[in-house]
């Protein structure tokens, strides 16, 4: 429901487009850099080509250390101030990245890269819970991510051609011109959603208050948990899609292309999402979501112990991997913060924080261990999703 007390504010249209530029810039800081990642590890790290796959994690990483920040910050000063702080970090780092010698120091600037994307991020979802809550937070949220999905279809595509035309660190350059566009509708079309009058101060005793309501309420743990594994295994596919394309299919060349099918199906997800979550709710469409996972991911591991996971099984699953993503991380936002919209910055940053970074460490041993098969990152999604499944089915009704 909307705030009797919100700020004049965009239609819902615009609104849900501004804030979906804004995701999508974490989107394309991920994706855009996969095409590189050959090419990186030939110039950074020819004698460990794995490890040009830090350069997503870092990524992910610095996001996670960046949430634990931001949401109290923008509690006391605002979001748009905080978002802008965010991106002008991110487009220090983004510069620092392009002239880097190492692969230590291109690994550095994508931490702090991730930590200038998480104000967008945190503060763009305190500031949709200003103006929302609920079932109408979660359908906004659901569209928001639509969009947020399609960006993957486009953003290896983009990464490849600029590589064909220049080399992979222009595609930094490609994140600073991103990231000027999404701030630049920002702060020149929404008004602040946090007034005045309802900022907290930035003291130890407001960020313990705040911190112990957060952590102490059981429904934001169980949903900030299922969350972290929808992450982890989106997260670890991620890490070793590239090479399985390349090593495991030999579609090295085409894998831009797959990748946009990939994206483009997903987005439907959100779709789906948005037109029956008012019906449904999202707890109900979040259990139906992960039976649905499990059972996929379930079927192409046996598939692949049996070695006869062929290249349309697996695309139809890490499709699915991404689908589920769509139908499920709007709602598990939304049902998080339900209940916190008096410190949606604060909660939004712990859940989203924690979540993150555990991602990350699932995620990150996952990438280092590619057999050159897709069992690891298959093997993974059917633990996350299980255990997502259990951890639903103990949550609050609502």
């Amino acid at each position: 429901m909307n705030s009797p007390s919100s700020p004049a504010r965009l239609s819902p249209v615009e609104f849900t487009g501004m804030l979906a530029l804004l995701f999508a810039t974490l989107a394309f800081s991920i994706d855009a850099m996969l095409p590189a990642l050959p090419e990186i590890g030939a110039e950074l790290s020819p004698d460990a080509l794995n490890r040009a796959q830090l350069v997503l994690s870092a990524f992910v990483l610095g996001m996670g250390v960046g949430t634990f920040f931001v949401g109290p910050i923008s509690d006391a000063i605002g979001r748009k101030v905080t978002i802008a702080g965010g991106f002008a970090l991110y487009i220090a780092a983004s510069v620092t990245a392009h002239y880097a010698g190492s692969l230590e120091l291109l690994l550095a600037a994508r931490v702090i890269q991730g930590i200038g994307a998480s104000a967008p991020r945190v503060a763009g979802v305190a500031m949709l819970r200003d103006l929302y809550a609920g079932r109408e937070m979660a359908r906004i949220m659901s569209f928001v991510m639509m969009i947020f999905m399609v960006v993957p279809a486009l953003a290896p595509l983009v990464g490849q051609t600029i590589i064909l035309f220049f080399d992979w660190r222009a595609i930094f350059l490609v994140y600073i011109g991103f990231a000027l566009i999404a701030f630049g509708w920002l702060w020149l079309r929404q008004p602040e959603t946090l007034t005045p009058d309802r900022r907290r101060a930035l003291t130890p005793a407001n960020l313990i208050s705040a911190f112990r309501e957060v952590v102490g309420n059981r429904e934001v743990k169980l949903y900030t948990a299922a969350m972290t594994l929808g992450y982890g295994q989106m997260f670890a596919l991620l890490s070793s899609i590239q090479q399985v394309f390349d090593q495991t299919y030999d579609r090295a060349q085409s894998f831009p292309l797959w990748f946009a099918g990939i994206a483009a199906i997903s987005a439907t997800g959100s779709f789906i999402n948005s037109a029956f979550v008012m019906r449904l709710g999202m707890r109900r469409i979040v259990i139906l979501a992960y039976i649905g996972a499990s059972a996929l991911s379930l079927v192409a591991l046996a598939l692949s112990l049996a070695g006869v996971l062929g290249f349309p099984a697996f695309f139809v699953w890490a499709t699915s991997v991404f689908f589920i993503a769509g139908l499920t991380f709007g709602n598990l936002n939304a049902l998080a913060v339900q209940k916190m919209g008096h410190i949606a910055g604060m909660a939004t940053s712990i859940v989203t924080a924690i979540s993150t970074m555990l991602a990350t460490l699932i995620a990150g041993p996952v990438g280092l261990l590619f057999d050159g098969t897709a069992g690891p990152a298959i093997l993974t999604a059917v633990i996350c999703s299980i255990l997502a499944l259990v951890l639903m089915t103990r949550s609050e009704r609502f």
